[in-house]
């Protein structure tokens, strides 16, 4: 891992993003890069269309010339707000022990310019809500989704209190996907040498798909190998429930620090939203996910 891009509004949940942007980039040695967008719409300056048929030709004049003054303005603390909050990143990440920081200002909106330099970044960080964060703490932030669906790389979705990692949980599904995460806790096995793994499986229990706990119960067995071949500490379970309650019991039970998952479940409609369970963890959880697509 060589590049983390730290996607940050400035909101209360920015801090986080720093703390655990700084956690991965010093545990690989890799550099961070900080994008802040400048919302393009706080940047358009009013329309000069002909208002001397409402209020008169003089009065019109004397209050557009109001209004571009006043975009002006706006524009202006716009820009110094953008370097307040790169110059705290970089403050935070440089006393975190971040050795390489880059700040990055762009102005638009982040769905649009993101993969420009998500291209070149081995994992994204973003926090779970923004800017509306204290009016809608039930909700996840308006880019989550859009970020997670249409980026390549895997996405860490911090909560707003750092916690440093001790135990890590994957949840594991035998999918294309778990094996993605598999092989990303291998390759990168050396920044996770004491943190503990926890692996866990969950099996559904209708009669339907009477042979699912057998076949979790080896594909565990698998993953289990591929893990402890890599050198990670390593504890592994196979629980019988509903996915979404078994994975929060057991982030409660165990004091997870992170949770690992798949951004998605089988369904073809994974391609439009978030999946449920993702969803639902992400929502009620305390803790940092990282997704995988």
């Amino acid at each position: 891992m060589k590049t983390i891009l730290l996607c940050s509004d400035g909101s209360a949940f920015a801090d986080s993003i720093y703390r655990y942007g700084a956690w991965f980039a010093r545990r690989f040695q890799a550099q961070a890069k900080v994008l802040f967008v400048t919302d393009i719409r706080g940047q358009k300056v009013v329309s000069t269309g002909n208002l001397s048929g409402s209020i008169g030709l003089g009065a019109s004049e004397q209050l557009l010339n109001e209004l571009v003054n006043l975009e002006y303005e706006k524009a202006k603390l716009n820009n110094q707000r953008s370097r307040l909050i790169l110059q705290n990143a970089g403050q935070v990440l440089k006393t975190e022990g971040v050795e390489t920081v880059e700040l990055i200002n762009q102005t638009g909106f982040l769905v649009d310019c993101f993969h420009e330099f998500e291209a070149e970044a081995d994992m994204v960080v973003l926090g779970k809500r923004g800017e509306a964060a204290e009016f809608a703490s039930g909700h996840l932030g308006a880019n989550i989704d859009r970020i997670v669906r249409s980026s390549t790389k895997p996405c860490l979705v911090t909560p707003q209190t750092f916690v440093p990692i001790e135990r890590l949980l994957v949840a594991y599904d035998g999918s294309p996907t778990g094996q993605r995460i598999l092989k990303f806790l291998t390759a990168n096995a050396y920044g996770f040498k004491d943190v503990t793994i926890h692996l866990l499986t969950v099996a559904k229990t209708d009669a339907a798909k009477a042979d699912s706990e057998t076949k979790r119960s080896k594909q565990l067995v698998k993953a289990e190998q591929q893990l402890q071949q890599a050198g990670l500490t390593l504890q592994s379970s196979l629980l019988i429930g509903d996915p979404e309650k078994a994975i929060a019991q057991y982030i409660d039970q165990h004091q997870i620090n992170l949770l690992v998952m798949g951004a998605y479940g089988h369904r073809r409609i994974r391609h439009l939203v978030i999946g449920s369970t993702t969803v639902q963890l992400l929502r009620s959880s305390e803790i940092a996910v990282l997704l995988f697509r």
